[in-house]
């Protein structure tokens, strides 16, 4: 069975996601943080699949034991991408709430350019 480093903790993988969350980076780094955790929870998975047959009692428990972990820190990474999504979004629609507030006439053109550019696109789709 193929020994894989947890990645859980300051020293371990998750830890440049962990800091890039505090840096307030991009949200890609988040997810390549959960694509890390991703890859290696089947990683995981498959070496149990294949050595299922051949552990014993205490390899059975650490490979249990492994997988829940890895389990753990997948949906913890998870969930600070997710926060991190909804933080952008939420900042995107207050930035737009604030334009809107203080350029209406700009937003009601730029509202019904975008209306007349969608409906000439779904009118020349349609025929």
């Amino acid at each position: 069975m193929k020994q894989h480093s947890i990645g859980v903790g300051p020293a371990g993988a998750d830890a440049g996601a962990s800091i890039a969350a505090a840096n307030g980076t991009t949200p890609d780094t988040s997810q390549s943080g959960v694509a890390r955790e991703y890859h290696a929870f089947l990683s995981d998975v498959e070496d149990l699949i294949s050595s299922a047959t051949s552990l014993t009692g205490e390899d059975l428990a650490h490979a249990k034991a492994r997988l829940s972990t890895r389990i753990t820190a997948a949906k913890a990474s998870i969930v600070r991408a997710s926060g991190a999504v909804s933080g952008q979004v939420r900042s995107g629609a207050m930035a737009t709430d604030g334009y809107v507030r203080t350029q209406p006439w700009q937003a009601v053109g730029i509202s019904a350019a975008a209306g007349i550019l969608i409906g000439y696109l779904l009118g020349r789709r349609g025929s």
